[in-house]
């Protein structure tokens, strides 16, 4: 359930409600709403010292950092779990936090039996909770609210051979994140316990539909701190998919439909098992929206790729293990596109650089590295090797990225 007291926003002492950031395409890490235009996770040393000393040249490709919050954990008379965020808590506790003003997010836990097996189900309250999400962003009204989760998530998503029937109407890998977040938290439970988070740009909420396509970029996963076992386990993950043939798999995506007025998702259990001409038809149905393919989008997604191509060829002894890249754009596709694909439907097709009519210039798209936990770098005080010269796998995944695209043509 929700549960929403009075909230004076313009009082920075005031508890924050974290909900759940229904566009998580990927990760393991639960991303949690602050604000429409800020998103906050749990804080790793090496990834905040990262963002603290990042290359002017790599910002424009990353999320702008915001700093550090602060979360509790608290547990209602009800049993409800509630995440609480201030940016002026004290360092030690949570104890001056004014309950009867403070928002929470809470969930309500219930467990089902099945023929099987025992699965957990989280559902929360539609009411307040959908209001939110409506007022915020059109798009959002599509991830469906009424949240019956399976946590066996996969089962949502159609298979790599089409086994399984796809589930449109929402993304739930991000729910499915935050409900393992929330065990792990409440394992222990001290309600006067700090926990850090980051605060980061919210790089979707300028778009109405977002269609977001993560990406796990290199040839190698693991990082230096890596156990043998965890090694180990990373190395073959990425020789049996696409991250040692390509050197980048896909980790999770949504896509607008405009067919059917909903989002098609995918987990990164379908991309683990992609191969190589898999990878490519998974790229082709990102960029379609359900009546034709997005050209109009080829031309600014690969110039923004070739734009970080070139920083990253002149980032010396940086090895972004493990870390992601989101292609972001928007599934409200241009009024004047739409108008232009209509009066000529095979023509834009087959050229690329088709031209559109004057003034209705690029699409809006976004290209962003994500997740640096596992970043290294010189001068990096959690740098456990000095590597030379740029990141050749990470370099190696956006060369085969840029020429798949470049090759993108309706009916391939």
């Amino acid at each position: 359930m929700v549960v929403q007291n009075k909230l004076d926003t313009g009082d920075p002492r005031k508890a924050v409600l974290l909900e759940p950031f229904v566009h998580q395409v990927g990760g393991h890490m639960s991303m949690m709403k602050y604000d429409e235009h800020t998103v906050c996770k749990p804080l790793i040393s090496q990834e905040q010292w990262f963002y603290e000393s990042l290359p002017t040249a790599i910002k424009q490709f990353t999320p702008q950092y915001k700093g550090i919050i602060s979360v509790c954990l608290r547990k209602d008379s009800l049993g409800n779990l509630g995440l609480i965020a201030s940016p002026s808590l004290p360092t030690d506790n949570c104890s001056s936090l004014d309950k009867e003003h403070s928002v929470m997010l809470c969930q309500e836990i219930k467990q089902t039996s099945t023929t099987s097996s025992e699965r957990l189900f989280v559902k929360w309250s539609q009411a307040p909770f959908t209001k939110t999400i409506k007022d915020s962003c059109p798009g959002k009204a599509l991830l469906r609210t009424e949240l019956q989760y399976h946590t066996d998530v996969s089962s949502f998503m159609e298979d790599t051979n089409g086994n399984q029937p796809e589930r449109k109407s929402y993304n739930p890998w991000g729910l499915h994140c935050h409900q393992l977040h929330l065990n792990r938290m409440s394992s222990k439970l001290d309600e006067n316990k700090l926990h850090q988070f980051l605060l980061l740009e919210n790089v979707v909420s300028k778009y109405q539909y977002p269609c977001i396509l993560d990406l796990k970029m290199g040839t190698r996963q693991h990082g230096d701190d890596a156990s043998e076992e965890k090694k180990a386990r990373h190395i073959k993950k990425c020789e049996q998919s696409t991250s040692g043939s390509l050197g980048v798999r896909i980790c999770g995506m949504q896509v607008y439909q405009a067919d059917t007025g909903q989002f098609l998702c995918k987990d990164k259990y379908y991309g683990r098992k992609l191969s190589p001409d898999g990878f490519r038809q998974a790229l082709y149905q990102f960029l379609h929206n359900g009546n034709h393919l997005r050209t109009d989008l080829l031309e600014p997604i690969v110039s923004q790729l070739k734009a970080l191509l070139s920083v990253i060829k002149n980032q010396s002894s940086y090895r972004f293990y493990s870390s992601s890249l989101l292609i972001i754009y928007d599934g409200q596709e241009p009024k004047e596109n739409k108008e232009t694909l209509d009066n000529h439907p095979q023509g834009c097709f087959q050229n690329i650089n088709c031209t559109m009519p004057h003034g209705t210039g690029h699409p809006k798209v976004d290209v962003r590295m994500i997740d640096f936990a596992h970043t290294t770098y010189k001068g990096s005080k959690y740098n456990h090797t000095i590597y030379d010269g740029p990141d050749h796998g990470y370099i190696f995944g956006l060369e085969n990225l840029v020429n798949i695209l470049e090759n993108t043509r309706e009916g391939e």
